[in-house]
């Protein structure tokens, strides 16, 4: 085992972040509003009362990013997670299916799955992750017979207080961190370098961001406003939701 050196993990943080930031825009910048009516609840936005074109988009376009940015932010923290961990413990991206992380320490060989919070899958999604962690240690033992295996459930924030499970272990937020480290802070030490030129790169997102709003409202409400401006909410549904294949 290694110290974790904080500044090789500034450094790491200073070097990636800019993925995170442009991914962000990327994701923004291929949108289509057909794409983003399809996806979102007409009705749910009929029943906030919602009147205007820019409303509406501004409603289905923040319910996209906030779901997208999630995802887009949690494999960016599992890359910093597995490069935390090859520092300190020479832990690797692992190669089985279903497998993040996977490293040895006192004689014991893990394997992580990395999420972002603790209430990341329903049931179905919960049997899947247990099928993977015993596919690889099945897969593990096979070239290994003597080795020791443990499954990690990793989340990268939150709490969980009964990390047992049975058939794995569920390490959340300060947990997971110094799980992986060593550091018993490193989940607060963290937070600082995240922000390296978050104000500059966040500019360049709302910049995107408002043109998307202004591109979308315009296309909005010539196809789904009438002359007078009233919203056609039954047009919108039509498009949304009906079987007729005409309304691809």
């Amino acid at each position: 085992m290694q110290k974790l050196n904080l500044k090789d993990l500034s450094q790491y943080v200073e070097n990636h972040i800019g993925i995170f930031h442009l991914k962000r825009i990327q994701s923004l910048e291929s949108l289509k509003l057909s794409q983003v009516l399809k996806r979102k609840n007409p009705y749910l936005f009929k029943a906030k009362y919602v009147l205007t074109a820019e409303q509406i988009i501004k409603g289905f376009v923040d319910a996209h990013i906030s779901s997208n940015e999630e995802t887009i932010f949690g494999d960016w923290l599992e890359g910093l997670a597995i490069f935390i961990n090859s520092k300190v413990f020479g832990g690797k991206k692992s190669g089985i299916k279903g497998i993040d992380l996977e490293f040895d320490k006192d004689n014991v060989r893990y394997i992580v799955t990395i999420k972002s919070g603790p209430n990341w899958g329903n049931s179905s999604q919960i049997e899947k992750l247990i099928s993977d962690f015993k596919t690889a240690k099945k897969t593990l033992r096979t070239s290994n017979s003597k080795i020791m295996v443990t499954a990690i459930n990793g989340c990268c924030y939150g709490r969980d207080n009964k990390p047992d499970k049975g058939e794995y272990f569920k390490y959340c937020g300060q947990r997971f961190w110094e799980f992986i480290s060593g550091n018993n802070n490193l989940y607060t030490e963290i937070i600082e370098p995240l922000g390296h030129k978050a104000k500059e790169k966040n500019d360049d997102f709302l910049k995107s961001y408002a043109q998307m709003i202004n591109k979308f409202t315009k296309e909005f409400s010539n196809e789904y406003c009438d002359n007078n401006g009233i919203i056609d909410w039954k047009k919108i549904v039509e498009f949304n939701s009906s079987a007729d294949d005409s309304y691809k």
